[in-house]
């Protein structure tokens, strides 16, 4: 460096000028070199290759933990993993069938006691796999607090016919109003014929709401005004954990009756009360042999209870997006999921935050 200001004291004016922009053009021809060899977490990120060379598909099942859940695994294969992700829209059954037939890749959410029977035979295919167990759920017959209150005789589902003026349907008045699972899910199939296994027909109608949100809705809004409501819920939920609610008794599990009761086809439905129900990770099978290391990081995926239902209660009490959610967990929980990868992938995905 002294010798380069000795020589420019003594030359000319364009001598310096050249000179300045020689030194000028190392400088930043150094700062790049040094950037290029200094830690750029976008960078890699972006180094990341996925194995699919299109997009992942998951399955959208629009019930609460199914789309944050969705959220998360989403951020992980994109960052993480370098892919892209697309979700398309689809109910239970449906979804299922879309997963055999490799239009879909993932189903994050599978409750297992909702669809037993279909999804015995859509493993014997041999074109789907069980991956990973998320945690394990539950599903019940409720009513309010303030109902049970009211009608203290109302402890068993089977008590129901002698109370359905307490539950006088708007558009059938001479009879009860059941609200069952929302139409095309397969828990819609177990409240139909469990429904059918009571023999509550002649008294009550059995209400199967269009989506998830108009069932919640309508239930909410007949909570909040105090009226007499009774209906299917599944847990955990912000839902079932907002309310003070009161299960209705079933007669005892019983796993061949359940079995029926989760079959469409079901000739003969007995009663028989919800078992715990597991809730797992499915994918198709031409996806896991494409993209082991994505399936790796699926099986994993599992989430305690009470934090799943924190997340819930935060996407009821603040009213966000599922992707806000999402980075939260992310952010608050790393805990919990950086156990489902590899370091590299964690440390992409920690840097994208």
């Amino acid at each position: 460096m002294s010798l380069l200001v000795s020589r420019s004291r003594s030359a000319s004016p364009d001598a310096v000028t050249r000179s300045a922009r020689i030194v000028s053009t190392l400088v930043l021809a150094l700062a790049a070199l040094g950037a290029g060899l200094a830690p750029n977490p976008a960078r890699a990120a972006a180094a990341a290759q996925c194995e699919l060379q299109r997009p992942m598909r998951f399955g959208g099942m629009n019930w609460e933990s199914n789309l944050v859940l969705v959220e998360v695994e989403r951020f992980i294969a994109e960052k993480g993993y370098g892919c892209d992700t697309e979700v398309l829209p689809t109910e239970t059954l449906p979804a299922l069938a879309a997963l055999q037939r490799g239009d879909l890749d993932v189903n994050t959410e599978v409750w297992l006691n909702s669809v037993a029977e279909p999804w015995a035979k859509a493993l014997a295919t041999g074109k789907v796999k069980r991956v990973g167990d998320i945690y394990m759920g539950g599903e019940a017959w409720f009513i309010p607090r303030y109902t049970a209150e009211r009608l203290p005789g109302l402890k068993k589902a089977a008590d129901l016919p002698k109370y359905k003026d307490k539950f006088e349907d708007p558009e059938e008045p001479d009879k009860g109003r059941f609200y069952g699972c929302p139409a095309g899910w397969g828990c819609e199939v177990v409240s139909g014929n469990l429904f059918k296994a009571l023999k509550l027909g002649d008294t009550y109608t059995l209400f199967s709401p269009g989506t998830g949100a108009t069932q919640k809705a309508a239930l909410m809004s007949a909570y909040k005004r105090k009226e007499n409501i009774v209906f299917y819920y599944w847990y955990p939920t912000p839902l079932v954990g907002a309310l003070d609610l009161v299960k209705l008794e079933l007669p005892p599990y019983d796993k061949a009756r359940q079995q029926c009761l989760t079959d469409p086809h079901c000739a003969d439905p007995k009663p028989s009360d919800y078992p715990g129900n597991p809730v797992f990770t499915a994918v198709s099978t031409a996806f896991a042999g494409q993209a082991p290391q994505l399936t790796a990081f699926l099986s994993k995926v599992a989430v305690p209870l009470p934090v799943m239902n924190t997340m819930l209660a935060r996407m009821a009490d603040s009213d966000i997006e599922p992707e806000d959610v999402a980075r939260w967990f992310l952010k608050n929980q790393a805990a919990v999921w950086t156990q489902w990868v590899p370091a590299d992938v964690s440390a992409r995905v920690q840097a994208a935050l």
